[in-house]
């Protein structure tokens, strides 16, 4: 079953999910109780949870997250819906449901702060699906070709709350731009120093192309629709190995 028949159908409940991303799958489903938007069920934050379960997170998180970076400089434009949707194949059917999760997330007194604590603890076990996430987010804010400072900031914030340093944060920027070109330092990109071995720097190579295989984030909680989001990131990282290569002379 695809995500949204998992987000819309209502067959991963909001009521185990909880918080403010039970809250948006709450309003999916057609069901508002107060407790849930009142914020008076707990979230969960267990990191046990289901791989059906985690993805229909990772989902709602994403809609939140960038209905609240789509309002940063202070209006949603056509272009930035448009990026969501370029991020996330998103069906006829399930337009009016995403739609409604995109407004409520948006209009939400709930910060984004709360939904990036809320997914960060459910993802606390795979940092690449982590990083997929905010690859997402930095999709749609260089969507119009300027990276507003405060969609930056929202940013930062959000990969602080990942666990990330400011220096995982501009590793990041470099592979996902808007253009789509490998713009960042090739040694930022794989995690290592410019002074680093052949060795270890073929070490770390191998050891992201591992981290980040599609099958391996899938099961961590990468929706199967969100592939091009990692796809995204494996290009970058082979692209920064073929550059240290051929500046190395490594075959």
């Amino acid at each position: 079953m695809s995500v949204w028949g998992k987000v819309i159908g209502g067959t991963v409940g909001f009521f185990a999910l909880g918080g403010p991303l039970g809250a948006l799958m709450g309003i999916a489903a057609g069901h508002l109780l107060d407790q849930t938007l009142k914020g008076k069920r707990p979230a969960v934050t267990h990191q046990g949870s289901s791989t059906d379960e985690l993805q229909v997170a990772f989902t709602l998180a994403v809609i939140a997250l960038v209905a609240k970076l789509a309002k940063a400089d202070g209006r949603v434009t056509r272009d930035e819906v448009q990026a969501l949707k370029r991020v996330l194949p998103i069906p006829e059917s399930a337009s009016a449901d995403v739609g409604r999760i995109f407004n409520a997330a948006k209009e939400s007194s709930d910060g984004y702060e709360s939904y990036a604590r809320q997914i960060a603890s459910l993802l606390g076990h795979s940092r690449a699906v982590r990083e997929d996430l905010l690859g997402a987010l930095l999709m749609v804010a260089h969507v119009d070709g300027h990276y507003h400072a405060a969609e930056r900031v929202i940013i930062n914030d959000v990969g602080r709350i990942f666990g990330f340093s400011s220096a995982d944060i501009r590793r990041l920027e470099g592979m996902f731009t808007a253009t789509g070109e490998t713009v960042g330092d090739p040694y930022e990109i794989l995690g290592v120093s410019a002074e680093a071995s052949d060795r270890d720097v073929k070490a770390a190579y191998r050891k992201l192309l591992q981290e980040n295989h599609p099958d391996r984030v899938t099961a961590q909680g990468l929706p199967e629709e969100f592939i091009e989001v990692a796809n995204r990131k494996m290009a970058e990282i082979n692209a920064a190995w073929d550059r240290i290569k051929k500046e190395r002379g490594l075959n």
